[in-house]
């Protein structure tokens, strides 16, 4: 499963810059990569496990701007088509899971 959250914050002031930058950081912290600017995702390896980092990201979320937080499968992250200008580049793979014997 994965988790993206898109994000359109306002950068007018200096206390709103610094809540873009904090929220930013905090989705850094909590694993999350950068898709594109304001797009940030995160593998997770169950439902249950999504729910945590969901969770995290609601309390992160700044007093102004918008924020949404999408999940899909695996399969569904699979058939994304992905661009970097005429070239089209795989999507991303999901990380390895450890195997404990």
């Amino acid at each position: 499963m994965w988790i993206i959250v898109m994000f359109d914050l306002p950068m007018d002031s200096k206390a709103a810059r610094r809540a873009y930058t904090q929220f930013r950081k905090s989705l850094l912290k909590d694993g999350f990569a950068k898709m594109q600017f304001s797009v940030y995702f995160r593998h997770c390896a169950s439902e249950e496990n999504a729910d945590v980092h969901f969770r995290r990201v609601e309390l992160a979320v700044p007093d102004d701007g918008e924020v949404r937080i999408l999940t899909i499968t695996d399969k569904q992250f699979e058939r994304m088509r992905v661009y970097w200008g005429k070239r089209r580049k795989p999507t991303e793979l999901p990380p390895a899971q450890l195997e404990l014997f």
